[in-house]
């Protein structure tokens, strides 16, 4: 399916020039001529990105940047499926388009939202550029969003109705409130990942990232460089700085499978990331 592509301008002779130019590029294309007619096109034809000059009478762009953050990243079921993922709190990607001396503005629209901003007169080799870099960020924002939503549809229910798992569900939820370490305990097979997952869903952190590592799947000196990381030339091989799996975690969730097993060396080096949230890279 081709994209469809929304021209905001006042100017019917730059409007046309895009048209042609965005056609002979494979993309459909709409057009308006004034901020309120651009809003209108929105509702009616669910275009998947805006080109918007910013200097337009009756309404301005960065008045249409404004009507569209009211609207919001989700307006109705085609609107989300269609155009989620534009820039912040929008409902569909936006470039803006600006004379050479009101860059500011532009910087200004990007505050407001908008992904990106071309100068006028538009080279079009460029035009064509930022809007497959920015279409191709909206799809992977959309890959993203359906992936998050797998998981949490997967994790979002832990079955049983007895009053032992409904007292530690709801101990789980009361662990999700706190900012604490937590500790599950139980044989294998009776769902501790489950209860992780769940209790990283339900907490603050359900919008950063989750990482499982297990203690007993790799050797201690593996096992410290995949939590820990590693500095530049820390050991042969080392030609570059590595994040560990606990830095790059920062402000969501790490879970630590079968941690009873874990080295005691390195279980003293945990113990101060738990009591001091500080730990030295390998090679650091």
């Amino acid at each position: 399916m081709k994209k469809k592509i929304l021209i905001v301008d006042d100017h019917p002779d730059i409007v046309l020039m895009l048209t042609d130019r965005l056609e002979a590029l494979g993309y459909d294309t709409i057009a308006a001529g004034n901020g309120q007619q651009a809003l209108e096109k929105i509702e009616q034809d669910f275009p998947h990105l805006m080109l918007l000059d910013l200097e337009m009478p009756r309404m301005t762009g960065m008045e249409v940047l404004h009507q569209l953050a009211k609207i919001g990243p989700k307006k109705n079921g085609e609107v989300e499926s269609q155009a989620f993922g534009g820039g912040e709190g929008l409902p569909l990607p936006v470039v803006v388009m600006t004379a050479h001396g009101t860059i500011s503005k532009a910087v200004e629209a990007m505050k407001a939202g908008a992904y990106d901003f071309l100068t006028k007169p538009i080279e079009l080799d460029h035009l064509a550029l930022v809007l497959k870099k920015v279409l191709a960020r909206e799809a992977l924002g959309r890959q993203v969003v359906a992936l998050r939503t797998e998981v949490e549809s997967r994790y979002s229910h832990i079955v049983g109705n007895s009053p032992q798992v409904n007292s530690m569900v709801q101990l789980a939820k009361r662990a999700a409130e706190a900012d604490a370490t937590v500790l599950l305990l139980g044989e294998s097979g009776t769902g501790k990942e489950l209860f992780a997952r769940s209790i990283h869903q339900w907490s603050d952190r359900r919008d950063m990232p989750f990482s499982i590592i297990n203690c007993v799947a790799l050797t201690e000196t593996l096992l410290e460089n995949e939590l820990f990381g590693h500095e530049k030339g820390a050991f042969t091989g080392a030609d570059s700085l590595q994040k560990g799996k606990i830095e790059a975690a920062d402000g969501g969730t790490v879970f630590l499978d079968e941690i009873g097993d874990m080295p005691l060396g390195l279980q003293a080096k945990l113990l101060r990331v738990l009591q001091d949230h500080e730990f030295p890279r390998v090679g650091g």
